[in-house]
């Protein structure tokens, strides 16, 4: 009880004897009316707490459903993003032309290149020339 153990409860009940004596049985009952006066003070406070706190709380719901009420539908219509379709993509009728006409000659493997050629310049691309 009240996290004494029983041995110290007794030597707390030897004091108390040595202490009141004869006047014991009337501190302890002038000690308990006085602990039960403040339980009920400390009760009332708490009810008081919660009645406010009910009023508060009636009050906030009262007017979240005043709220509520007035707010049915909204002002502004709903957004809805445009449609978007891509472009469909048809390659150029001339494409397969373009791609077949190609020039397939290589000039990266000890050729020269005609346009070099032609400037009189040589590009060296790893082989050995026999001039």
């Amino acid at each position: 009880m009240f996290g004494l153990s029983v041995q110290e409860l007794l030597v707390v009940g030897v004091v108390a004897v040595l202490l009141f004596g004869k006047r014991l049985p009337e501190v302890a009952k002038s000690l308990g009316k006085n602990f039960r006066e403040f339980r009920s003070g400390l009760n009332d406070i708490q009810a008081q707490f919660y009645d406010v706190d009910r009023e508060y709380r009636s009050a906030v719901s009262s007017v979240r459903r005043v709220v509520e009420d007035d707010y049915d539908h909204p002002i502004a219509p709903k957004f809805e993003p445009p449609q978007f379709e891509p472009p469909k993509f048809e390659p150029p009728a001339d494409a397969a032309l373009t791609l077949e006409s190609t020039p397939t000659g290589d000039a990266s493997h000890g050729e020269i290149a005609s346009s070099d050629a032609a400037a009189g310049t040589e590009q060296f691309s790893g082989t050995p020339s026999a001039s």
